[in-house]
């Protein structure tokens, strides 16, 4: 397994070298250096999931008589296996030139209509015009296979090779018993520190490795080519479905019918105000008192009583606002660069090593913003830190930050499973941003209200319980933000902010509404800011969704430059035209939410239509009654932004350059 590691880092050198013009201006021997050591990660993960059965095979406890032939199997395995993955390396030398990033599986889908006479033409003119790589791989798979050595082991059966006494009498080990107990610990031992190096780590608080955590490495998307390797590119991104472009309209068609392509604003000063971006863990709608009042009746109290609050008295909330997603890892994204999720999450697919816009890039790089995101779980998990750094956040506040700081209580307020408590880390969040240059970005992402559903000894028994057990932590959290701007009001930054509260998806849905497609994705959208005091009231009239965050934050501040994002500005468009569109796993297809109707889009033709504001709950189809004018207007503006998505996505084209 030695040899193939150093197969790769010479592949990853070669790399380097046959693409150095994409790279020379910017990178420095110890950055370099970084990205080289990052890149064993990959590489551990990708030879261990290619040559697991290699392993294996070695490490099983065989019969002595049966070795020598059983291992010129497991040679030749070794050697094709290994040749294969270091082909892909060296191939993807040259194809990077083209793509600009990693081969992945969707290479197949890219050349599915080439003939076979045409694919070999290809490849053979390639082989002419590249052929030093074609001897280094000849000389790389010779090294494979001279290097390779079976272990050797002269097992005598009968030989004793200690006695054990006990007492009068004595116990003979012999050589046989001794090596079946020994490769039997061994391939144990094997089996569990593989599946550590597979998924990139040995805790529970780390998601399985994935492309898109190359991002926490590079300091810009190219460099990703450098710490991946193609193997686990190929691996990673398999049995994933492709971003497959549709062509529903002409350009131009789609173009005039919807655009993610937002203008400078050039009408008002630029107003350099601090943004806080609250996600909180699984705080759907149906956890408030305040939005369901008249579902369960005015005295209904819900679980938010801090949230409600804000709502009522101070912020700008709507009664039509969504998520974009159902999961944790697809929600921010949504939030922070209004990208919506489509077909498989952002973070799994190829087209997140694209350059990528957010919040924090455009504050940052184009008006000096101090930036930082904040997530109190291992550093790592969940692939937010590799996130955070894509989309121009500068700084990344984990559980590691929070126990090196001595004025936190460390590892004391880990929650056992997950991390800091949600009190705790707030309260930390908000000292961190005492010490932050202003204008600032920030952004934070809560984990209590998460399974197992604990919370501090301290706090057990005094909140509600509810007919759900994240119920209890909802109320918690609520009381952890409710400290939180307690200590904020008092501070210098506090009046000059811009405060967005959100959920990154719903949970353990109850009510009908909530188990309906819409219902599943019903989240708070708060907008909250002591600066702009006209940001106050109740809209029960505009569909709001996650990805409308970061344009219309952009547009409060007078935001003066072009920048992409697949939301609208929720101040500045007109009620009748805001939308929400959304991927629905379960129909493998999309639902898109505008005006009085509710439509699902299998991706060829609309085959069901609700009223939103009359059956929440969606028991009643009403696809054939809906005016035919409004039916096609609206599928023409779901296959407008569906096809804008897909041709930004597979063209790396999520920035204004």
């Amino acid at each position: 397994m030695v040899v193939v590691f150093v197969a790769y880092t010479l592949c990853r050198l070669v790399f380097l070298l046959t693409n150095w013009g994409a790279y020379a201006d910017t990178l420095t021997w110890g950055h370099t250096l970084s990205l080289f050591v990052a890149g064993l990660r990959f590489d551990t993960s990708a030879i261990l999931y290619t040559n697991l059965i290699l392993l294996l095979m070695i490490l099983f406890p065989l019969h002595w008589k049966e070795r020598p032939m059983y291992y010129t199997v497991v040679k030749w395995l070794y050697v094709v296996i290994n040749s294969v993955c270091i082909a892909t390396n060296l191939i993807d030398c040259v194809y990077f030139q083209f793509t600009g990033k990693r081969t992945t599986i969707s290479v197949l889908q890219e050349f599915s209509h080439e003939g076979l006479g045409n694919m070999a033409n290809i490849f053979w003119e390639q082989f002419l015009v590249n052929w030093y790589l074609v001897l280094l791989f000849i000389v790389m798979v010779w090294g494979l296979w001279k290097l390779f050595r079976a272990p050797r082991l002269d097992l005598q059966p009968s030989q004793k090779v200690f006695t054990l006494r006990l007492g009068k009498r004595s116990l003979g080990i012999r050589q046989l018993p001794v090596y079946y107990f020994c490769h039997t610990v061994t391939l144990a031992l094997c089996i569990l520190f593989s599946v550590f190096g597979m998924r990139g780590g040995a805790t529970t608080a780390i998601r399985p490795i994935t492309i898109s955590n190359a991002n926490q490495y590079v300091n810009r998307p190219a460099e990703t080519g450098i710490v991946l390797n193609t193997p686990f590119s190929i691996i990673r991104t398999f049995n994933k479905k492709p971003f497959i472009t549709p062509h529903y309209l002409s350009d131009e068609e789609m173009e005039a019918i919807y655009t993610p392509v937002h203008e400078a604003c050039t009408d008002a000063e630029f107003r350099p105000l601090n943004v806080v971006v609250f996600i909180l863990e699984s705080f759907g709608k149906q956890h408030f008192g305040f939005y369901n009042k008249d579902l369960r009746g005015g005295t209904y109290s819900g679980f938010t009583p801090f949230l409600d609050s804000l709502c009522t008295h101070h912020a700008l909330t709507f009664e039509y606002s969504y998520a974009n997603g159902r999961k944790s890892i697809e929600g921010m994204p949504s939030v922070l660069s209004s990208i919506p999720n489509f077909v498989e999450p952002f973070f799994l697919t190829p087209a997140s090593l694209n350059d990528l816009s957010g919040l924090a890039r455009e504050l940052s790089e184009n008006k000096g913003y101090t930036s930082a995101f904040f997530h109190g779980a291992e550093n790592g998990s969940m692939g937010f830190q590799a996130f955070a750094k894509s989309t121009g956040f500068q700084r990344y506040y984990g559980r590691t930050e929070y126990n090196q700081d001595p004025s936190t209580g460390g590892d004391d307020d880990f929650d056992g499973t997950w991390a800091i408590w949600d009190e705790e880390f707030l309260q930390y969040y908000a000292r961190e941003m005492n010490r932050m240059q202003e204008p600032f970005v920030t952004a934070v992402f809560t984990a209590s209200s998460h399974t197992p559903f604990a919370l501090p000894e301290r706090y057990k028994n005094r909140f509600p319980k509810g007919d759900k057990p994240i119920q209890e932590c909802v109320a918690y959290s609520d009381n952890a933000l409710r400290e939180f701007f307690r200590y904020a009001s008092k501070q210098k930054w506090y009046d000059n902010t811009i405060f967005v509260i959100t959920a990154d998806h719903t949970s353990g849905n109850i009510d009908p509404i909530y188990r309906s497609t819409v219902g599943h994705y019903a989240v708070p959208i708060i907008i909250f800011s002591p600066a702009l005091p006209e940001l106050k009231g109740y809209d029960r009239t505009s569909i709001v969704e996650q990805t409308d965050i970061m344009p219309t934050v952009l547009s409060l501040l007078h935001y003066d430059h072009p920048y992409i994002a697949f939301g609208q500005d929720i101040l500045n468009t007109p009620a009748e035209d805001k939308f929400a569109i959304h991927w629905v796993p379960e129909s493998d297809g999309y639902e898109f939410v505008k005006g009085d109707y509710v439509l699902q889009f299998d991706g060829t033709t609309v085959n069901h239509a609700y009223n939103l504001r009359n059956d929440l709950a969606q028991e009643h189809d009403i696809l054939h009654s809906i005016p035919a004018d409004t039916l096609q207007s609206m599928e023409r503006q779901i296959k407008a932004v569906i096809q804008q998505y897909m041709q930004r996505m597979n063209g790396n084209k999520l920035t204004v350059r």
